[in-house]
């Protein structure tokens, strides 16, 4: 078993490039997710709706016009966006989880192990960062409210989303 699962189809820095921060929700959008499965956008979507019960809005939802604008323009028009006309739709780590559910090629399994692996690390390097977390808060305190919106950004990418688990297996 040790040789099993260790050869990557992706390079890691590949998945954290396409991991962004909108909403609070670190999120992976359908045109990346449907590169790394190694198939069209077209399809990924077409299997999503055709399964939407499984993507409660905490685990997909679409870009709104302004928010599709805005990532746009940070992308510059020479990227692959030239050709889209609607708003991508944003996976959270749960939706990336259940698209192995929806596409059932033996590379998409791999690659969602390997978005999986991406998304753990993610949160164990901003977890690591108390320290940080910490001299933040004592500049914020420091220099005035022209630097809020950065201070803001910053807190969302250092901050776990809390979310409620609940246990597993029967209860009494």
């Amino acid at each position: 078993m040790a040789g099993r699962g260790s050869t990557s189809l992706v390079p890691k820095e590949r998945i954290e490039r396409s991991i962004l921060l909108i909403r609070g929700h670190k999120i992976m959008l359908d045109a990346d997710l449907a590169e790394l499965y190694g198939v069209e956008t077209k399809q990924l979507v077409r299997a999503v709706k055709r399964n939407l019960d499984r993507f409660p809005a905490d685990f997909m939802f679409p870009l709104t016009n302004q928010e599709f604008v805005i990532l746009r323009s940070q992308f510059g028009t020479s990227s692959s966006w030239g050709g889209r006309r609607t708003p991508p739709l944003c996976f959270t780590e749960q939706g990336v989880a259940m698209l192995s559910s929806v596409l059932r090629s033996k590379r998409a399994v791999r690659v969602n192990v390997e978005i999986m692996r991406a998304f753990v690390a993610l949160r164990a390097v901003l977890s690591s960062h108390h320290e940080l977390r910490q001299k933040l808060l004592e500049l914020e305190k420091k220099y005035d409210s022209q630097f809020k919106i950065v201070f803001n950004a910053i807190k969302q990418l250092i901050e776990q989303p809390t979310r409620e688990t609940k246990p597993i297996g029967f209860t009494k």
